[in-house]
């Protein structure tokens, strides 16, 4: 049951997991075979994270 008075709590860190996991999942429907590890970082974009500029 919720609890009564609105009180939402939001876990941003899980928010922004669930949408890398939906563009994960979006990516690898669209593509015709296996994500390579590389189109996977880039929809993560982890590459940005590791870029030093």
């Amino acid at each position: 049951m919720a609890p009564v008075g609105g009180t939402a709590v939001q876990d941003h860190v899980a928010l922004a997991e669930i949408e890398l996991c939906g563009e994960l999942i979006i990516a690898a429907s669209a593509a015709e075979d296996r994500l390579s590890m590389e189109s996977i970082d880039e929809v993560l974009r982890v590459a940005e994270e590791r870029d030093p500029a």
